[in-house]
């Protein structure tokens, strides 16, 4: 005789309920157990010591918990990080109760809930001057191409405006939703290009298929020089590796456009990104950037539903951070931004299977997939009719 125990893989608080449904469990309990089948380990940063201890009081009193720093029962410390246990039906007791807690636990409540809405959830379609992208829906694809010399995959390749151009509208056909154009390298220890010739590349392209494509025309850029340029010539999206750092002008200039931005992580230049790339935290450094990075941006005047944000695959990270992130992308999604996300043809694929990036088609697929499993809203690649197939079918396994 055996009872068949197993775990059960639970994404969220429907997959619960189905469960319960399914062995016969009375409506009125579904509604009550469901939120009490999904666990989630939620971390905060710098949280006053004494509110940590209202928490790890209160969680516990749920039976919860919250894991402090060693000496926060002392308040030898101001601050703590934490990281709050619970079920969900744990968390809506908590974020109730600590509607008229002190030291700043009414914004970390606010702050939790967000976080806890958007990774469960969908973003919302993103919207401007005649475009849709339906990321709501399903895993929307960014085209790449480099009308460059030396980028690391194509370089060369469609450095002629004519074969740029034509490569451009086969990825429109093939089923790209966004094709990225991109005048200046940024693999590691490329130097940075003058802001003319840079506007000479991606200029001719961007008008031509801005004039024949509905899709949207973003600029792979960091200048704000260069975006004004592509703007004018008709894209209508800016894809910045720097987060709009490298320069002052580009956030004012995204905002009077009224133009979604991609925000990416990096850590240094493209110059001397990956000498020795080393974090404390990693996903912590790359979440607190990009979240600081898109207040920035809102700031600016830069509207939130046209904030996207991007990891940075490749940009400062070594072959096992790649790994991580593409493991743990479903975090970036509390922060309430559509995640874009680039494994096309990196390093990280060449090392694992020791292939050069023309070859490494299958090992983008399988990064593709688990991007999507993970609930990336946009994945940029360069072989758009493969990776379209990749991520319908990953949509219609994860995206549930």
């Amino acid at each position: 005789m055996t009872f068949n125990p197993r775990v059960l893989e639970l994404a969220g608080e429907a997959d619960a309920a189905r469960e319960l449904k399914e062995i016969g469990a009375d409506t009125a309990g579904i509604g009550i157990m469901r939120a009490k089948a999904v666990f989630r380990a939620v971390k905060a940063h710098g949280v006053d010591t004494r509110a940590a201890n209202i928490l790890k009081q209160e969680m516990l009193a749920r039976g919860g918990d919250v894991a402090v720093a060693r000496d926060v029962i002392t308040l030898k410390d101001a601050e703590t990080d934490v990281i709050i246990l619970g079920t969900d039906k744990q968390f809506a007791l908590l974020i109730e109760k600590l509607k008229a807690q002190p030291f700043g636990l009414k914004i970390l409540r606010e702050e939790i809930q967000a976080a806890l809405i958007s990774y469960d959830g969908r973003p919302d379609n993103i919207v401007w001057d005649g475009h849709n992208l339906p990321v709501s829906a399903r895993t929307c694809l960014m085209g790449v191409l480099n009308v460059t010399p030396d980028s690391f995959s194509d370089g060369g390749q469609f450095g002629d405006p004519e074969v740029a151009i034509a490569q451009g509208f086969r990825m429109a056909e093939d089923g790209a939703d966004i094709i990225d154009v991109g005048g200046e390298s940024t693999r590691p220890g490329a130097d940075s290009v003058p802001e003319k010739e840079e506007i000479g590349r991606v200029v001719p392209v961007i008008k031509a298929l801005s004039a024949k494509l509905d899709i949207p025309i973003s600029i792979d850029t960091y200048k704000s020089g260069v975006a004004r340029a592509a703007l004018d010539a008709g894209a209508s999206m800016i894809n910045d590796i720097s987060g709009m750092t490298f320069d002052s002008a580009m956030a004012p200039l995204a905002a009077k456009a009224k133009v979604p931005v991609a925000l990416m992580h990096i850590k240094g230049t493209p110059k001397d990104m990956q000498a020795d790339p080393v974090y404390d935290s990693m996903m912590s450094e790359i979440s607190g950037y990009l979240r600081d990075k898109a207040q920035d941006a809102i700031g600016a005047g830069i509207a939130p539903n046209k904030i996207i944000i991007d990891p940075g695959i490749g940009f400062g990270k070594t072959v096992e951070h790649n790994l991580e992130i593409i493991r743990r992308v479903r975090e970036f999604k509390s922060l309430g931004h559509p995640v874009l996300i680039g494994p096309s043809r990196k390093s990280f694929i060449g090392k694992i299977l020791g292939l050069e990036p023309d070859q490494r088609l299958e090992g983008t697929a399988a990064a593709v997939a688990a991007c999507v499993a993970g609930g990336a809203s946009i994945v940029r690649v360069h072989d758009v009719k493969e990776m379209a197939r990749v991520a319908r079918v990953a949509d219609a396994v994860f995206k549930v």
